[in-house]
């Protein structure tokens, strides 16, 4: 393990792996402030399930136009740099937004106010996001390729071990202290990242691109099969599958009665899974072939619903099974078979960066992907208004769940959009 510590410090240096040791982990720890947002949602604001998914929805639209803050860092330098101005910037986005939330009650019980500091602050966490990867893409060129599973390794299990974290403090928190409270704490994370941002300092010579030139070299890139036809296939499995993550919660909560430090919990081990997930892709399954891996993530996937059917049908307690453990049991499952349609993807992404448009490339995938979420997101809410489902009736959740398992086996047709031969080792 300390070989491994030392090759990793070698080829990269200590300041680039704490930069985004520490972004992926405040990803990862947002988990500890929106599980706060969920609460003032459904308690303060009186939101219904289908009203609260379309809200989060729209805050999270961000995610979905990263290409544009890759094209910004890629071709547009701020005082001769190209990445760190822009995590500067991103990182203010990320900040302000959580202090203003946190002092003013008003705003943050007011719906219009919340979405947009909400959205705001997901413009920051996004264009945080597509510069670091684009960071990494860098980094693993050449005789460091070598090391692309490796530091795809370290960012996600940083993002998990946030997440850990700000999970079981987020049920702590949720139970202890005031919703503005938690904003205010979580605004410390920012203000460590802003000086790390300013600290940090590049040790090769950036390469700049025009804009002209970057969409160019974007449009042969992206015309690559390899790259251009599992992105639509990853589109197409995110907007077939209703998502009805919110109705779950409400009825968690509303139903079971489960309390806040358990789903902070529950998210623990959803994110030891994602952990998991990761671990196994990469130990194991990096050289079997995409088509059939996708394929029995999708199967994992629809029998994890089934699990989810089978607790709103209260099957379980016929079995003597509690509901915690099946929501354990669901959460870590669900993320470590999620982790491993992730996976490939991202390392193929980051080896077929063009040189100078990493960050467009890169934020071109997610935010096919986060675009693909948002879309089912909104699917979901409707689903759930068109179901009457409310945070007092939950008797056509069981349709939902339904319908939903159904459509898990959708994208499983469309496989041969997926190259027959490709992997998450070779392109």
């Amino acid at each position: 393990m300390m070989t491994w510590v030392k090759q990793m410090q070698s080829a990269f240096g200590f300041p680039f792996l704490w930069l985004i040791t520490l972004i992926y982990f405040t990803q990862g720890f947002r988990s500890f402030v929106w599980t706060a947002v969920s609460y003032q949602l459904k308690d303060i604001l009186k939101l219904s399930p289908s009203a609260s998914q379309f809200l989060v929805s729209i805050a999270y639209f961000p995610w979905s136009i990263k290409p544009i803050y890759g094209i910004l860092s890629d071709c547009i330098p701020i005082s001769g740099r190209k990445r760190v101005p822009y995590l500067i910037i991103a990182t203010l986005f990320s900040l302000f937004p959580w202090l203003i939330l946190g002092v003013e009650a008003s705003l943050r019980s007011s719906h219009l106010s919340l979405t947009i500091l909400l959205t705001l602050q997901n413009i920051g966490s996004a264009m945080s996001d597509v510069v670091v990867d684009a960071m990494i893409a860098e980094a693993v060129r050449l005789d460091r390729a070598a090391f692309a599973g490796d530091l795809q390794s370290v960012s996600w299990s940083a993002m998990a071990l946030g997440g850990i974290c700000g999970s079981l403090l987020g049920g702590y928190t949720l139970n202890n202290l005031q919703i503005g409270t938690i904003f205010l704490l979580f605004s410390i994370l920012p203000t460590i990242q802003l000086l790390s941002c300013k600290q940090h300092m590049s040790r090769a010579m950036e390469y700049f691109t025009s804009l002209k030139s970057a969409i160019c070299s974007l449009s042969k890139a992206f015309r690559q099969p390899i790259i251009l036809r599992p992105m639509a296939w990853f589109f197409i499995a995110h907007i077939t599958i209703p998502n009805l993550s919110t109705a779950m919660f409400y009825y968690q909560t509303e139903f079971l009665h489960l309390e806040a430090s358990f789903l902070g919990t529950a998210r623990v081990v959803g994110w030891c899974g994602l952990m998991l997930g990761t671990l196994t892709y990469n130990r194991y399954l990096k050289h079997m072939k995409l088509r059939s891996s996708l394929m029995w993530a999708h199967i994992g996937l629809a029998i994890m619903s089934l699990l989810d059917l089978a607790l709103v049908f209260r099957l379980n307690v016929q079995f003597g099974i509690s509901d915690k453990l099946m929501v354990l049991w669901g959460s870590a499952l669900a993320d470590a078979i999620n982790q491993l349609k992730m996976m490939p993807f991202l390392i193929i992404s980051g080896q077929l960066c063009p040189p100078g448009i990493e960050g467009t490339l890169f934020a071109l995938f997610m935010s096919i992907n986060n675009l693909g979420l948002t879309v089912n997101s909104f699917l979901g809410a409707g689903l759930a208004s068109l179901l009457s489902i409310s945070s007092n009736s939950f008797d056509n959740l069981h349709l939902g769940i339904s319908v939903q398992v159904a459509c898990t086996f959708i994208p499983i047709g469309f496989l041969y959009l997926i190259p027959k031969g490709a992997s998450g080792m070779a392109c």
